[in-house]
């Protein structure tokens, strides 16, 4: 869902209700910090919304709720939810983030904080809110760390907190993963001139460079070709001392 649609939702929410603020629960409550946050990540069709001055409102909700007129209409519907339906760790009323102003009649939407939607999340275990938060941490929208301290701070049994520990720690995980298989598919970087191997190759192919030069300039540095230029030299004055003596007679 889009952000609009979201404030759409409130507004509805606000007529029947007369309530003018509602807490977002569910993973539309991304909205409050990322508003213009890509659709692919908010795939469900529903806002999760407590009315949060008068909760016995919140059920007049399904007036606009699953299979009513309005979901037919727009292809979303609010969800009415109870404080009670989601995992969350201590403070996280302090942490709400208010949804930015939109078409909302005044209506406010106070939205979870990423990481306390994120630990919501990892406590109710579907698989589309695994893979939500799957996506909540390829993206760099919550840290392991954090999670963990948020994790600590929830009230739950010691054999759920196992397992939401090991989700987190699989999530980040398989971001890690993902960022190393790239980087192997990433080309080899130049050597700079500063390069050390860089160096040592052009030192190198200056030393050969001297050798050869001086294997040419000097006849010391090659026995065989000093050896064989003192034979022409022998070969080339004896055959100049015969020509002397033809030349005399």
């Amino acid at each position: 869902m889009k952000k609009q649609q979201v404030d759409h939702v409130l507004r509805a929410a606000g007529r029947i209700t007369g309530e003018k603020q509602f807490i977002i629960i569910g993973s539309q409550s991304l909205h409050g910090k990322y508003p213009d946050i890509a659709d692919e990540i908010l795939t469900s069709f529903e806002v999760d919304l407590v009315a949060s001055k008068n909760a016995d409102r919140t059920e007049w909700l399904n007036v606009i709720g699953v299979d009513s007129p309005f979901h037919e209409s727009f292809g979303y519907y609010a969800d009415p939810v109870d404080l009670n339906t989601a995992t969350l760790p201590k403070g996280w009323k302090e942490r709400l983030v208010t949804l930015p102003p939109g078409e909302t009649e005044g209506v406010r939407g106070l939205c979870l904080e990423p990481h306390d939607l994120a630990i919501a999340k990892h406590a109710a275990a579907r698989e589309k809110d695994l893979i939500f938060t799957r996506e909540l941490a390829r993206r760099g929208i919550v840290s392991e760390e954090r999670l963990f301290t948020l994790l600590d701070q929830t009230q739950i049994d010691q054999q759920l907190r196992s397992r939401m520990r090991d989700q987190i720690t699989r999530d980040f995980h398989a971001e890690r993963g993902l960022g190393e298989r790239a980087a192997e598919k990433q080309p080899p970087a130049a050597r700079t001139v500063d390069d050390p191997e860089a160096v040592k190759a052009r030192g190198r192919a200056e030393w050969l460079k001297l050798r050869r030069q001086a294997d040419v300039e000097s006849p010391v540095s090659n026995p065989t070709r000093t050896r064989d230029s003192s034979k022409r030299s022998e070969l080339e004055r004896d055959s100049g001392k015969g020509l002397d003596d033809d030349a005399s007679e």
